[in-house]
């Protein structure tokens, strides 16, 4: 594996973010192992935090279809990556980690989660909202998401405007259509 992510001639790269904490039976694995098979299918690359979980699921998918798997890991954590992926970066930290796995993807997909799922949502929603980047789609698939987001507009500073920066797919499929149709314009 490099220690770099390399520049590919028109490389398209799609980050997937989701939790660790889920095995082959649960229903986010399925969806992002799914996601990861499709994406490859479609000439993406796929990019992920490197680990186990959604994270390993999505590289599975990829790996199984001969895609290229990028792996963002870090320096602190003393787990090693999942097996799939092809090429690997490692970071020092978690703010650095995070802008890897940001900034050269010309679209998102979120899957179920925990807390580091939010974190990283919220930082691309947000470089989105404030055109630190410019736009892209930003992908939330599953059920869990839209009352999820239904109670940050009510509760939080969260107007339909920002709303309308996202997309919400409830299957693997839409989620990829989505990304085929949306990311054709981004240019980064």
């Amino acid at each position: 594996m490099s220690g770099d992510q390399g520049d590919s001639a028109g490389e398209r790269i799609v980050t997937i973010f989701g939790g660790a904490k889920c095995s082959e039976a649960d229903a986010e694995y399925v969806q992002a192992r799914r996601v990861g098979q499709l994406l490859a299918d479609a000439g993406f690359t796929i990019c992920t935090g490197g680990y186990l979980g959604v994270m390993e699921a999505a590289s599975r998918g990829a790996h199984e279809r001969g895609g290229r798997v990028l792996g963002i890991v870090m320096n602190q954590f003393k787990v090693e990556p999942n097996r799939y992926l092809t090429d690997k970066v490692a970071t020092p930290h978690f703010y650095e980690r995070l802008q890897r796995l940001i900034t050269r993807s010309v679209g998102f997909i979120a899957i179920r989660g925990g807390m580091g799922t939010v974190t990283e949502l919220s930082l691309v929603w947000n470089k989105i909202q404030t055109r630190v980047i410019g736009p892209r789609p930003l992908v939330l698939l599953g059920s869990c998401w839209p009352p999820i987001v239904r109670e940050w507009q009510k509760h939080l500073a969260v107007s339909d405007d920002d709303i309308a920066a996202l997309d919400f797919a409830e299957t693997p499929e839409e989620a990829v259509a989505i990304i085929c149709r949306k990311s054709s314009e981004v240019s980064l």
